[in-house]
């Protein structure tokens, strides 16, 4: 059986290597592109990001990145993103109070957490749907790798009568806040599978056995 073909897409932001050794792990055939068509033949593409948002917005639209992205889902080929490349799939960011325009995959406003400690950094619980693909065979005290200070904290995409509803994973620091969404082809993780572990392995293996 072929290993499934994943581009890790090089914009600028993102532990790449990490996040390649954990895909390669997962049973992946990984390359690390900005090569706009490699990225668009690949079967997986990986959004990593780290840093603000504002900073991860610019890089990944010199890459074009954001068509990148806009392209395989109009095609319902499967995309994850990781921590910062989680929220650049939403409307806009806010930090130090200055608004930053997404990737406008999804409505809704990434902002910070009203925590008394930031950044939310290290392990947490989350709280998937039962019906989860990237949680499937995970406990409900699994725990997983957080470092940020801002996530989407809403969701606001409307029902659909024609699409299914989107699985949320929700997990907690200062209030709830969105631990990773499954929206069809388009998936993304606010915590970092790479440095979770075992469970951020699992996690990884699921996906990509699911592309």
């Amino acid at each position: 059986m072929t290993a499934k073909s994943v581009a890790l897409l090089d914009y600028g932001s993102g532990n790449l290597h990490s996040a390649q050794r954990a895909l390669v792990r997962a049973g992946a055939d990984v390359e690390v592109t900005a090569d706009f068509d490699t990225a668009l033949a690949a079967d997986g593409l990986v959004v990593p990001g780290v840093g603000a948002f504002a900073a991860c917005m610019e890089g990944l639209l010199a890459a074009r990145g954001d068509r990148i992205i806009g392209r395989r889902l109009a095609g319902g080929r499967p995309v994850l993103g990781i921590c910062v490349g989680m929220q650049i799939l939403f409307d806009r960011g806010v930090e130090f109070g200055v608004e930053s325009k997404g990737c406008g995959e999804w409505p809704g406003t990434v902002d910070r957490l009203p925590a008394p400690v930031l950044p939310h950094m290290g392990w947490n619980t989350v709280t998937a749907p039962s019906d989860s693909v990237l949680f499937a065979g995970l406990d409900a005290d699994t725990r997983f790798y957080f470092v940020h200070s801002y996530a989407a904290q809403t969701w606001e995409l409307p029902p659909s009568e024609t699409l299914a509803p989107a699985k949320l994973t929700w997990a907690e620091h200062g209030g709830p806040f969105l631990a990773a969404v499954e929206n069809g082809a388009l998936a993304a993780t606010q915590f970092h599978p790479e440095k979770s572990g075992d469970a951020g392995a699992v996690l990884l293996r699921n996906w990509v056995n699911s592309l």
